[in-house]
């Protein structure tokens, strides 16, 4: 990520607790899928403030963030099956096939380039390894004109309102297991991938 974003995420960290109560619906579903699979090692990019650690049940996990502050908060909340450190999604310092499970949540859109995200993604991830993406994406129906008509404020917060994750080559690596929705009307959804 650029500085200027990171530097947006050291302080926002002081309003990141409101954003939690919006997401935790969401995060609980993700957790559910999470807890349900075999031990493995897990990478999860994007920790936030690390709120949600309490969750995580079975596996053995690394969080990474690009914003020094969010990592200050999170450490305090870690347990012992969990390892933080500073490190950018689009280049990560991991050997390739490191990971069993990769939970991008909410962070996909806010990554300067998603492209390459995903491609770190891919590399670090075994084969037959899962990655989570919980998001929201512009939808084919009227929201998707709400996402354009932000479009220019959403970049001013260091996101990307109009998102389509199958704009993205490096997704077309991987192969869709489950489609999550949150309602008829929702959103956001969780996209569960598999590296063939």
């Amino acid at each position: 990520m650029s500085k200027q974003t990171d530097n947006f995420y050291n302080k926002f960290s002081v309003f990141y607790p409101l954003v939690d109560i919006f997401l935790k619906p969401q995060k609980r579903k993700l957790f559910e899928e999470i807890n349900n699979l075999p031990f493995g090692q897990l990478l999860e990019i994007g920790v936030g403030n690390g709120r949600h650690f309490q969750f995580y049940k079975t596996h053995m996990v690394i969080g990474i963030d690009t914003s020094s502050k969010m990592l200050e908060i999170a450490e305090k909340r870690k347990s012992k099956n969990i390892k933080l450190e500073l490190m950018n999604a689009e280049s990560l310092l991991f050997q390739d096939q490191t990971f069993d499970y990769i939970i991008l949540s909410h962070v996909i859109a806010v990554v300067d380039n998603p492209e390459k995200a995903l491609e770190e993604s891919y590399r670090v991830l075994k084969p037959n390894g899962k990655i989570f993406i919980l998001n929201h994406f512009t939808p084919n129906n009227w929201i998707r004109h709400l996402d354009h008509s932000i479009l220019f404020f959403s970049k001013k917060l260091h996101f990307k309102s109009v998102f389509n994750i199958e704009n993205f080559n490096a997704i077309k690596k991987f192969t869709l297991l489950n489609e999550i929705c949150f309602g008829k009307f929702s959103y956001f959804k969780l996209l569960i991938y598999a590296k063939p």
